[in-house]
């Protein structure tokens, strides 16, 4: 566990997938046709919790989906690369854009799509229920499930690493 919160404390971009991770990974959609996705209220709170921390947050699907955009949009996430065929090249763009090396970067995937990313970041984190192939990828796997708290989890974990988590929490013990 050592090594994982000294991977951890270099952190300065924290980047995720959405099916699967952010949610779920079920998919819902109207009788119009729009997608719609739950969100846990928490994750989202823990994204904010890591922004306030220090580490900048991004988003990278294969998918494109409004609820995506406007969920990132109501987390402060500027840096949202929807409908990406090669998840590896958006991680690429969102560290040359940040003048970060990948050693700063965690992310966290559930599925073989991950992997090129997976295999590269500084702290590579799945979910309990991702394939084999990727939780053997993974630095960390996390307890809670995607769209269940998961999310949350990393970024408490960030937080503790680096020292973060008491100053994070002090306005709500006041």
């Amino acid at each position: 566990m050592q090594d994982i919160y000294d991977r951890a404390k270099r952190i300065r971009l924290a980047a995720f997938d959405v099916d699967g991770v952010l949610t779920d990974g079920t998919l819902y959609f109207s009788a119009s046709g729009e997608e719609l996705k739950a969100f846990h209220v928490r994750d989202g709170h823990g994204m904010k919790m890591l922004q306030a921390g220090g580490v900048q947050l991004a988003i990278i699907t294969s998918r494109q989906s409004r609820c995506v955009e406007l969920r990132a949009k109501g987390l402060g996430i500027d840096l949202v690369y929807q409908g990406t065929a090669d998840k590896h090249a958006a991680f690429q763009d969102v560290l040359a854009r940040l003048g970060l090396d990948a050693a700063a970067a965690a992310y966290m995937g559930d599925d073989v799509v991950d992997l090129p990313i997976l295999r590269r970041c500084g702290l590579a984190v799945a979910v309990p229920d991702a394939p084999a192939a990727v939780r053997r990828q993974a630095h960390y796997v996390t307890r809670e499930r995607g769209g269940r708290g998961a999310v949350r989890e990393l970024c408490e974990l960030v937080l503790y690493a680096q020292g973060a988590f008491e100053r994070q929490l002090a306005p709500y013990l006041e």
